[in-house]
């Protein structure tokens, strides 16, 4: 789609306030119309639109549970499961159950601050990672059980996010020691390892890798990092599903001198637009550009939202339901739902 003939802006629908401290992460339902948020106050809340006025309210507040922090929050593909990481070291796992959310498994052996929780594709494994540089493999287990299946060492710093792709079971932990790790199993053991390093001396970032995101056919991955630059990969996925092996990721290009504060997320939309949140309060957009594929594609600032917040922006998320609705959450304690809408 191009969309640099289309003009468009981006409309603040509605601010959701409650949380007292700041708001690190949000996820959308992959089913519904909750919007899960988790904040430095120790709880979640779950909102929900209203079919009538179409307006969000707050249906729920997860609390009691974790005693610090709630760093990272992640719905299952079912979106009956939400995942919730805390610097209490734990990860909470919330069944909802008939109209109520209930705590119903805690997965603890991390030695300090989990940061970040991921589902893979068929909601049969999670993923987590901590402040003490690994990242676990849970198998989930019939009755809300869940097993770790392989505890990864590779890191030499906090690990700051863990993503499974869109269609493989191959896992992307970002981390302060500036690198994207990537892990897959052995085909002949059910080991997980290491199979690609993205770091300084192959393109990648020269400071702390913040996020990532795919886009939706899983080919092409961007990274956000603490240097400034965003970053775009891509691989040959198709020799990855023909089963041919593991096919390597390789630097596409860099977005650099459009940031000048840390980006601390980043997500990529189903449409092909790239979000971003940073330091310095406000939202960018980036489209592919159709000019000079001379050099391979390019990409381009399409839209600058400058104060989108009051404050620092830790999370950015486009919905999984309607293409140009956008969440983001801010350290000013709000989440804010906006559109990009075409200038009439």
């Amino acid at each position: 789609m191009d969309f640099s003939e289309e003009g468009l802006e981006l409309k603040e629908i509605q601010k959701l306030e409650g949380h007292n401290d700041r708001v690190w992460s949000l996820a959308w339902n992959p089913t519904s119309s909750l919007l899960a948020s988790c904040s430095g106050d120790k709880t979640v809340r779950i909102w929900q639109r209203s079919p009538s006025t179409s307006s969000w309210h707050c249906k729920a507040v997860l609390e009691e549970t974790h005693t610090r922090t709630v760093r990272s929050c992640a719905w299952s593909p079912s979106g009956n499961l939400l995942a919730t990481a805390s610097f209490d070291a734990t990860t909470a796992i919330w069944e909802l159950i008939g109209d109520d959310f209930e705590c119903v498994s805690t997965l603890e052996g991390h030695e300090n601050e989990v940061k970040s929780v991921s589902w893979n594709a068929s909601g049969s494994l999670l993923a987590t990672c901590s402040r003490d540089k690994s990242v676990w493999i849970w198998e989930v287990q019939p009755g809300n059980e869940f097993e770790c299946v392989s505890v990864l060492q590779g890191h030499t710093q906090d690990v700051k996010m863990v993503q499974w792709h869109p269609i493989m079971d191959v896992l992307f932990s970002c981390s302060y020691d500036n690198t994207v790790k990537i892990w897959a199993e052995d085909g002949d053991s059910d080991d997980w390892h290491c199979v690609q390093t993205l770091g300084e001396s192959n393109n990648g970032h020269t400071s702390t890798v913040w996020a990532l995101s795919f886009n939706p056919e899983g080919d092409k991955m961007v990274t956000c990092s603490d240097d400034l630059t965003v970053k775009i990969w891509d691989t040959d996925s198709i020799t990855m599903q023909a089963g041919e092996g593991y096919a390597p990721w390789k630097h596409l290009c860099t977005l650099s001198g459009y940031h000048d504060r840390t980006i601390f997320s980043v997500h990529w939309s189903r449409e092909g637009i790239i979000a971003t949140g940073a330091a310095d309060d406000a939202i960018r957009f980036f489209v592919e550009s159709k000019d000079g594929l001379v050099d391979g594609p390019l990409y381009k600032l399409m839209l600058k939202k400058e104060q989108a917040h009051d404050m620092d922006i830790n999370s950015v998320q486009w919905s999984s339901g309607e293409n140009r609705l956008l969440a983001s959450a801010s350290d000013d304690g709000t989440i804010k739902i906006w559109e990009l809408a075409s200038i009439p």
